[in-house]
Formats: structure tokens, C-alpha cells, sequence
């Protein structure tokens, strides 16, 4: 049971192309968003769709693959486990993200074969 302990597993399409930095210590982060779409019906019965953007982080052989592989729409399957960080910026205001730390993906867009 301590698998599923902070797993994310998600079904989407990439909103833009990897953004791939190298950092000082030689290590890759590419940084990049996933949309999933909800379809349900509302209390009328009306069909409706509701978008939920996600902010993944990937490291390493991830991100190398990211920036190889990964355009913007194409659908992607992800897992990973949920981070939450916080930063201070230079007016001294901190921010808080929640991002996904990409563990695996897997490119699930038909065109990307040819």
C-alpha cells in the first residue's frame, strides 16, 4: 500500500513545450503544464467541461526526454507524486507552488509515431 502513498497518475495534453534548463551541478529540469478535462453534467442535466491545468517538474533522463519528445498538445500519460514548495522573490513576497515531480511518462498522441 505504500505505493499509492502521494502517487499522481494523470491523462492530458501538454499547454506548451518543455522549457529545459542544465543547472550549475550538471543535473537537467525541464519545467512544463498538463491539461485534463472532466466532462460531467450540471444539476439541469446540462453536459458540461471543466480544464484543470497541472505544473509538472522533471529531472535527469526526464527531462532530457521532455525536451527530446515532448511538443506542445500532444497527449501524455504521467506519474509522479505531488510536491509543494515556497520561494521569496526579489520585493521579498513569498510564492507557493504545488507541482508534480515526474516519476515515468509515456507519449499516447498517435501522431507523435510518424
Amino acid at each position: 500500500m505504500n505505493v499509492l502513498r502521494n502517487s499522481v497518475r494523470l491523462i492530458g495534453h501538454l499547454g506548451d513545450n518543455p522549457k529545459i534548463r542544465k543547472l550549475d551541478s550538471e543535473k537537467s529540469v525541464a519545467n512544463f503544464s498538463v491539461a485534463t478535462n472532466e466532462d460531467y453534467r450540471d444539476h439541469d442535466g446540462n453536459k458540461k467541461s471543466e480544464t484543470t491545468w497541472h505544473k509538472l517538474v522533471a529531472w535527469n533522463k526526464h527531462a532530457e526526454y521532455a525536451e527530446k519528445y515532448l511538443k506542445k498538445g500532444m497527449e501524455v500519460a504521467i506519474e509522479g507524486k505531488l510536491t509543494n514548495r515556497s520561494y521569496e522573490d526579489k520585493n521579498g513576497e513569498t510564492h507557493f507552488i504545488s507541482e508534480i515531480v515526474v516519476g515515468d511518462m509515456l507519449i499516447l498522441d498517435k501522431k507523435s509515431e510518424s
